[in-house]
């Protein structure tokens, strides 16, 4: 049995298309890792530096250099240079209402102990 070229549209929207649901399996595929996903939620309240990243979310600089080359790559960090560093922020309202939206899923299906 083939794949459809596109899903079926749902009234009132246009479906996506075969690129476009490639695109997003990328993007679920970088916040399916633990550190990328903790670096974006960080990254959803401020924009940073790789040692300010790196302490927050308790990573090794070299690690995190590698996982925000990876967000980088698929689209969901943008940097600025301030001076010699180099500061990274979510790319856009899209990114950061994915990965609120995702935490505040886990959130739910696995409520903290704390409260």
């Amino acid at each position: 049995m083939t794949r459809p070229e596109r899903p079926p549209p749902l009234p009132g929207e246009r479906p996506p298309t075969r690129d476009q649901l490639d695109q997003a399996v990328r993007a679920l595929e970088l916040l399916a890792d633990e550190t990328r996903l903790a670096l974006l939620y960080v990254l959803t309240h401020g924009e940073y530096d790789v040692n300010t990243l790196a302490t927050l979310v308790g990573s090794s600089l070299t690690s995190t250099s590698q996982h925000l080359a990876k967000l980088r790559a698929g689209g969901l960090v943008a940097t600025l240079r301030d001076g010699k560093r180099v500061i990274y922020r979510a790319k856009g309202r899209h990114v950061r209402r994915l990965v609120i939206e995702t935490i505040a899923q886990a959130q739910r299906l696995a409520p903290s102990n704390t409260e």
